[in-house]
C-alpha cells in the first residue's frame, strides 16, 4: 500500500475541538471557518463527558454526512477523529463519509493497546496519528515494542503526538505556571520519545501549550519544540494557532545556512558565520529546516534571499 504523502510539516497547530460543539461544519468548512487553520481533530475522548457522547456521535455523523456533501476545497483543513478506544472507532468507520477523513488520533497508544486498532478496516487515505501519553511513554523498553509494531505500517503513521498533560497526570504533577514543558521532568520524557522514535523516521508533534493567555512563553515554548526537532503542536484555542506559525517560521540566517549546505558546490567542511558546516551530517537538517520555511515562511526576510524549494535541488 502506498499513501499520497502528507508531511508532517503540513499539520501545524492542530486544534482539538470536542465534538459536542453544533457548529463544527461552520467553524471548519463554511464560510465562518477558523482563519489559519491547517488541521483539526475532532475528539470523541477526554473533552467528551459520559453523558455527552451519544450527542458528541450524533454531530460527528452530522458533520461527516456534511462533509460527504462537499467538493474538496484547496483551504481545508486535514481532519482527524479521536476516538475512546478500538471499538469506538471500529463505529466511526461505518459513518457515511468518514472516507473523506484525513485519519484519526489513536489515544493512549502503547505496544498492548495498539494492534486493536491496527486490525480495523481504514480507508486507503486514512492516517493514524498514535498519541503518547500513558506511563508506557516513559519506559523505553515499552516504547520499543509499540516502535516495533508502528515500523510495519510506518506508512499510514503521519505523527507520533506527545500527550504532555496526560504524562503528567501520571506522575502526579501539573506544569506550573511561567515554565515551558521542558522545565520540569517532561522535557527528559520528550527528549527520550524522540530518541526512541525520531532515528527510525517517525515525526513527533509538541504537546498541548494551556496557559493560552501567556503568548511569549507559548513562542518560548515551540522555540524548544523546534530545537527536539518536534513537528507542529498540539492547540487548544484557536487565537494559539497564528501565534504557533509565526513561531514555526525559519531565520533568514538560518535558511541561508541551509542553502549553502545543499548547494551542489558545497565543500565537505565549511566555515559560516563562525560555526562549522558539514553537508554530510547537517543535510536532513537543511532539507527540514527548507520544508518548514516553505509551508511558515522566513521570520526575518533579507533582501535578495531566495527560498530554495525541492526543484531547485
Amino acid at each position: 500500500m502506498t499513501l499520497d504523502p502528507i508531511p508532517a510539516l503540513a499539520l501545524g497547530a492542530t486544534l482539538y475541538m470536542p465534538c459536542t460543539r453544533d457548529d463544527l461544519a461552520e467553524a471548519l468548512l463554511g464560510a465562518r471557518r477558523i482563519p489559519g487553520l491547517r488541521s483539526a481533530v475532532l475528539c470523541l475522548e477526554d473533552a467528551v463527558l459520559d453523558r455527552d457522547l451519544p450527542l458528541a456521535l450524533t454531530h460527528l455523523a452530522a458533520f461527516l454526512r456534511t462533509l460527504s456533501m462537499r467538493a474538496p476545497g484547496p483551504a481545508e483543513p486535514l481532519l482527524f477523529v479521536r476516538p475512546r478506544d478500538a471499538a469506538m472507532l471500529e463505529h466511526v468507520l461505518c459513518m457515511p463519509g468518514v472516507e473523506r477523513l484525513t485519519g484519526f488520533v489513536i489515544p493512549k497508544a502503547h505496544a498492548d493497546s495498539m494492534p486493536a486498532y491496527l486490525a480495523l478496516p481504514f480507508h486507503d487515505r486514512h492516517r493514524l496519528m498514535p498519541t503518547l501519553e500513558t506511563r508506557e511513554a516513559c519506559d523505553t523498553y515499552e516504547m520499543r515494542r509499540l516502535r516495533d509494531q508502528l515500523l510495519v505500517v510506518q506508512d499510514r503513521i503521519l505523527a507520533l503526538r506527545i500527550g504532555g498533560n496526560d504524562l503528567l497526570r501520571a506522575m502526579g504533577l501539573r506544569r506550573p505556571a511561567g515554565r515551558t514543558a521542558y522545565d520540569g521532568p517532561l522535557g527528559g520524557i520528550i527528549a527520550s520519545l524522540v530518541a526512541n522514535f525520531a532515528p527510525w523516521g517517525f515525526a513527533l508533534s509538541a504537546p498541548v501549550f494551556e496557559r493560552f493567555a501567556d503568548i511569549s512563553l507559548l513562542r518560548e515554548e515551540v522555540a524548544r519544540d523546534i530545537e527536539h526537532g518536534l513537528q507542529g503542536k498540539t492547540a487548544i484555542h484557536p487565537d494559539q494557532i497564528a501565534v504557533i506559525h509565526a513561531a514555526l517560521a525559519v531565520p533568514a540566517a538560518q535558511v541561508e545556512e541551509a542553502r549553502l549546505m545543499l548547494a551542489d558546490d558545497a565543500p565537505a567542511v565549511f566555515a559560516h558565520d563562525g560555526a562549522m558546516c558539514e553537508p554530510a551530517t547537517h543535510r536532513a537538517w537543511a532539507e527540514r529546516l527548507l520544508e518548514r520555511a516553505a509551508f511558515y515562511g522566513i521570520a526575518d526576510p533579507q533582501p535578495g534571499l531566495r527560498l530554495i524549494t525541492g526543484a531547485d535541488q
